[in-house]
């Protein structure tokens, strides 16, 4: 059954069209927004899709609005969808007191421990619900789909793009937080929305998952050297000890001078969405 989609912004761009929508969740129980490009190559055939999932106090508008994208989605036919980062206005008590865990910070997970579980669904928006909606009311190609993410969502993507590489045939990530059991903002995500049973934390860390047998198609991941949370949140290297021990495909680029914002994205969005192109076929 099509989901009523309305919409709240709508701008040509690149000779394709940016629009952003809001649409009543059956899974989160609430309101929520995503945002849609799609290429000029869609009004004529279904095309490839890619994911894109932002990282803390983002919005669905971040990405689609600093990245940059739209040139080279347009140039290499690929729609691209991105939804907010988290349930907004749940009326859950704390809800908006800390910049990394709350509204804004869904980490891409669904959520076990109460209160959160009422609302706190975001694994199951993006990869069923939102994913459900994309295919059956946007000319897509439902059997080329990749993801992507920046930060919290570039764990997202690592995450998503294991626990489901039947939906999600093209991975990659900016700067994602590779190993969160082992750092500040996955700990306290995980013992809020999870509960205090690490073993529970491990099918959202994509380094535990790698060590856990979870594969999916060749990985790209670009960090900058200048970014002050790749030492204590974001832990690379931990990503590339487990690819190597285990064989899953990894290319991880360091970038000298480049920090963790949209700057950075912007620098290298199109060798991603090139990536994304060449494994989900032209």
């Amino acid at each position: 059954m099509k989901q009523i989609l309305e919409i709240r912004n709508q701008h040509s761009c690149f000779d394709g069209i940016q629009s952003f929508y809001q649409h009543t969740s059956q899974v989160i129980g609430l309101p929520m927004r995503f945002s849609v490009y799609q290429p000029p190559q869609a009004q004529q055939n279904p095309v490839p899709v890619v994911f894109f999932l932002a990282g803390l106090t983002c919005t669905e508008e971040t990405f689609m609005v600093k990245a940059g994208a739209q040139r080279y989605a347009a140039e290499y036919g690929l729609m691209l969808v991105t939804m907010d980062t988290s349930p907004r206005e749940t009326g859950i008590p704390g809800e908006t007191d800390d910049w990394d865990f709350g509204a804004g910070a869904g980490f891409y997970l669904d959520a076990t421990a109460q209160p959160w579980s009422n609302h706190y669904l975001m694994e199951s928006y993006v990869a069923h619900e939102l994913y459900g909606i994309i295919i059956n009311q946007f000319p897509t190609d439902k059997n080329r789909i990749g993801i992507s993410g920046h930060s919290m969502g570039g764990h997202g993507a690592l995450t998503l793009a294991l626990r489901h590489p039947e939906k999600f045939r093209s991975v990659s990530a900016f700067a994602p937080v590779s190993a969160p059991i082992q750092c500040p903002w996955g700990q306290k995500a995980f013992t809020h929305y999870l509960g205090t049973n690490q073993h529970n934390w491990r099918k959202y860390d994509a380094t535990a998952l790698i060590e856990d047998g979870y594969r999916t198609s060749a990985i790209l991941v670009d960090q900058g050297l200048d970014d002050k949370f790749m030492s204590e949140q974001l832990h690379p290297e931990q990503l590339a000890q487990v690819c190597h021990n285990t064989g899953q495909k990894l290319t991880l680029r360091y970038h000298s001078g480049y920090d963790h914002s949209y700057y950075f994205i912007s620098t290298f969005i199109a060798d991603h969405l090139k990536h994304h192109r060449d494994v989900l076929g032209s």
